[in-house]
């Protein structure tokens, strides 16, 4: 199989270890590996220092699948696989699609989890959102009309990358449903788990509530450890997790040694990672409220309800992709332009999990002014 290039990805290659500053990483700064083995228990410092760098086994190891069931309802032991998250994605599409499926996804959408299911011959649908003065929604009365009998996959991600959106309790049970009633499958993808910013309760995993639906959670968004490349898919269907087991052996066998212990210290103390991660977003919401408001005639821009990033609409005469190339010559701060989601030549992804975000922000008013926008 031929692969597109991977646009996202290709322009973070161009930039990423270059440019300065990153106003558009969906991930958050990386904590220290000191850090991390500072929080850990008697028994994963044992582990640590005990540590052989030899094989572990295809499914990630016991303690470390321990303390990723510890976030779920209803999963078990054996429904889980440890993988980094592009390959449990890459897996999950070869093992479950065939050329002429019908998948239906969310758009804009990271591009992994459609391109697959396209260049392996399958008729993609797109589910695309509602855009109102910078506030994003996903009509589950257009995903009706979307999924039909024939629909083999929706692929959702939830919290939202790049727009922030997620659904309610009632509008998950809403999707379902409608997955249900018509033999599909979900592929949820999670990355983006418990970065909430509304008083409602954390939206479940998918996997705890569908039977046919595969969730994709890793240690890269939630908790800041982007360099651990350990993510894992959920499910209840046994069957397809041993095919994806099966062909897995033919990419990386099994996962990192060193990283396996690092993830199970990560996961049994989530909450470490999770609020100092949601201060550092939720501070940074904020300070870009306030620059918006100075700027209203050049983006939209509302809240997200959930996610570390925003997807704002800017009014330009030329391309969010010109605009930003321009930003980056001159000031050094990245910013990812909607064209490397295909969705578009007018908006751009904010990140908000980095520390220096408010000099960023006077880096790009010192742009805004000198450019005269």
């Amino acid at each position: 199989m031929k692969l597109k290039d991977f646009a996202i990805e290709r322009y973070f290659a161009k930039y990423e270890f270059n440019a300065k500053y990153m106003m558009s990483s969906s991930d958050c700064d990386g904590f220290g590996m000191d850090e991390v083995l500072s929080l850990a228990s008697a028994s994963e410092k044992k582990d640590w220092e005990e540590l052989k760098l030899g094989y572990t086994e295809t499914r990630g190891s016991l303690p470390l699948r321990k303390a990723i069931q510890a976030h779920y309802q209803n999963i078990e032991l054996d429904e889980i696989i440890v993988t980094s998250p592009g390959e449990a994605n890459f897996a999950l599409m070869n093992v479950l699609l065939s050329k002429g499926d019908e998948v239906v996804c969310m758009a804009p959408m990271y591009q992994s989890l459609y391109q697959i299911a396209k260049d392996l011959g399958c008729r993609l649908t797109l589910w695309k959102p509602i855009e109102e003065n910078g506030a994003w929604d996903y009509a589950i009365d257009q995903l009706k009309r979307l999924i039909t009998e024939k629909t083999k996959l929706l692929i959702v991600n939830f919290p939202h990358n790049p727009t922030g959106y997620s659904p309610n309790k009632e509008e998950q049970l809403e999707i379902i449903n409608i997955c249900r009633k018509n033999d599909v499958y979900i592929f949820s993808d999670e990355m983006y788990r418990f970065l909430d910013h509304t008083q409602e309760a954390h939206l479940p995993s998918m996997c705890d509530v569908y039977e046919k639906s595969i969730s994709l959670w890793g240690t890269s968004k939630t908790f800041g450890l982007a360099g651990v490349r350990i993510g894992w898919i959920t499910s209840k269907d046994r069957g397809l997790l041993q095919k994806i087991e099966n062909f897995k052996d033919y990419l990386s066998i099994c996962s990192s040694a060193p990283s396996e212990v690092l993830a199970t210290i990560a996961l049994n103390n989530l909450d470490y990672f999770l609020q100092r991660n949601l201060k550092k977003i939720r501070r940074n919401i904020e300070l870009f409220k306030i620059f918006q408001k100075k700027h209203k005639a050049l983006f939209d821009f509302q809240s997200p309800p959930t996610s570390s990033t925003a997807f704002v609409r800017f009014h330009l005469e030329s391309s969010t992709a010109e605009f930003t190339e321009n930003l980056v010559k001159e000031t050094g701060i990245m910013l990812l332009p909607s064209e490397a989601f295909e969705y578009g030549t007018n908006h751009a992804r904010i990140g908000f999990g980095r520390e220096n975000f408010p000099e960023v922000l006077a880096g790009f008013e010192q742009f805004l002014k000198e450019n005269n926008y």
